[in-house]
């Protein structure tokens, strides 16, 4: 079996198995730590059960703007959870900071996908698109991946900041 097999072996359906599950827990230690330049814990509450949720995101950033992109399509439970809380949300990298997630519209979704994939190793095996095509290959798949733009939430008045 070769790797991008395996890798698509660990989220059969969508939903990692125990090895990918054991493997996010390892990443997300490191990434708490900051020593993972490109990724964040994502925390949102569950949507059914309101406990707090955590997953290891790539994070990138596209004119000073910061994204995160679900790999394995839109019915996945974070993108879910995010959508339920309108949102809101947390990021986790050496500190908390609260933030609000606004999903991207498709028609621009193409260069930051690509963006993405550049540092997001991970992803390329579940994307439909390879990481070096032609930006027309992203506009064509970008409805496939939500996409959301990061904008921190400040405290005092509930305003964002971007």
């Amino acid at each position: 079996m070769n790797f991008t097999d395996r890798a698509r072996q660990r989220y059969a359906g969508g939903r990692p198995n125990e090895e990918a599950l054991g493997i996010q827990r390892r990443f997300m230690r490191v990434i708490e730590r900051g020593l993972a330049p490109f990724a964040v814990v994502l925390e949102t509450r569950g949507r059914t059960s309101g406990e707090p949720r955590r997953v290891p995101l790539v994070m990138v950033r596209r004119r000073g703007i910061r994204f995160v992109v679900s790999m394995l399509g839109p019915d996945v439970g974070w993108v879910r959870n995010v959508r339920a809380a309108g949102g809101r949300a947390a990021l986790i990298r050496r500190h908390r900071e609260e933030v609000v997630l606004t999903e991207v519209p498709v028609a621009d979704r193409a260069p930051i996908l690509r963006r993405y994939l550049l540092f997001a190793l991970g992803a390329r095996p579940h994307m439909t698109v390879r990481w070096n095509a032609p930006l027309a290959e992203f506009e064509r798949v970008a409805a496939e991946d939500p996409m959301f733009r990061v904008d921190r939430l400040t405290s005092a008045a509930g305003r964002l900041r971007r």
